[in-house]
């Protein structure tokens, strides 16, 4: 018997604001993303920085923030279709390490 444990994070994405709002009301225990794609808080040209997307840090940031009890836990994401939050979650492989993209 072969036993598959994926402990990442879940995200999902939907199309539009009104299916965010519908997914939200359905998963209360979900963390829902809203676009907070800043510059990054370290310093320019840092090495954990260097050559990652926005989205990327700022998913980073949301992890960490989850580890440190600075957001209320959380067992899903749920976010708004984003070219860039897509890419993110399917090429970057710290983010690819801490969440899953489902669908």
């Amino acid at each position: 018997m072969a036993w598959s444990i994926d402990a990442r994070i879940p995200v999902t994405l939907v199309a539009d604001e009104h299916a965010l709002a519908a997914a939200a009301a359905a998963a209360p225990a979900a963390f829902v993303l809203r676009q907070v794609f800043g510059a990054p808080s370290h310093q320019p040209g840092c090495a954990c920085c260097e050559g990652r997307s926005p989205a990327a840090l700022a998913l980073d940031r949301l992890f960490l923030d989850r580890v440190r009890g600075q957001v209320p836990f959380f067992g899903a994401v749920l976010a708004q279709e984003d070219a860039q939050l897509r890419t993110a979650l399917t090429e970057d492989r710290v983010v690819a390490a801490r969440f899953r993209l489902l669908g």
